[in-house]
């Protein structure tokens, strides 16, 4: 049986602060949503496509164009699904097109059920590459995927005196579901965990690429909610 991807579960990708630095960093959060997410991984069944529209491979390349980006690729029962890719702000857009990047490279590697990824790496970097790698470790555990569409939406772009960038936004889970490999199973009912608050914070590496550090997550926001 599919189970919903909760809030709760997908946020284990991202750090677990000290309740201090965690209130510092909601009280920074904006109006946004919150996540999907569940213990298991995956391997991509046989039809891949590139992982979803708005941050894809080529925008995220256009913000960085000297640096050879990762191909990402999704199965076709799975899609993420970013939303206020442009801002207007070459900058901005560049942050939001690699945290995107970095979203899609952790269900990547679900997908292809590996811990083992060169994309993982390319975007994820200290705390938040080694949640990632426990975030996925659950769905190998679990011998579980997901299917369906994961969408994030209203992101928000600010910097720090330090050069880093935050990135605050909301997940719509609602419309995923945790599935066995290459099986997808029916649609699980939403809850309201099914919606999540994300802050997550960036820093730019040597290359130009804005790696995503750290972050903190709101499960069953609402202010994500419909």
């Amino acid at each position: 049986m599919s189970e919903q991807r909760t809030g709760e579960s997908f946020v284990t990708r991202l750090t677990t602060p000290a309740a201090g630095l965690a209130a510092a960093a909601l009280m920074l959060l904006t109006a946004c949503g919150g996540g999907s997410g569940d213990n298991g991984s995956d391997k991509i069944s046989a039809t891949q496509t590139t992982a979803t529209g708005t941050a894809s491979a080529s925008s995220t390349a256009s913000a960085t164009p000297t640096v050879q980006r990762p191909v990402i690729t999704f199965p076709s029962y799975a899609k993420n699904v970013f939303e206020d890719e442009h801002t207007g702000d070459p900058k901005k857009d560049a942050v939001l097109a690699d945290d995107a990047q970095g979203v899609n490279s952790i269900d990547d590697a679900i997908f292809r059920r590996t811990l083992d990824s060169s994309a993982l790496r390319f975007y994820n970097t200290g705390t938040a590459l080694q949640n990632a790698l426990s975030y996925i470790q659950g769905y190998l555990d679990k011998n579980q995927s997901w299917a369906g569409t994961t969408r994030y939406f209203d992101r928000k772009v600010t910097f720090g005196d330090d050069g880093s960038a935050s990135v605050v936004y909301c997940a719509d889970g609602s419309e995923s579901w945790t599935t066995p490999p290459a099986t997808p199973a029916t649609h699980a009912p939403a809850t309201a965990d099914s919606y999540s608050l994300f802050n997550d914070r960036l820093e730019q590496n040597e290359q130009g690429v804005w790696q995503i550090v750290n972050g903190v997550s709101k499960p069953g926001a609402t202010e994500c909610q419909p």
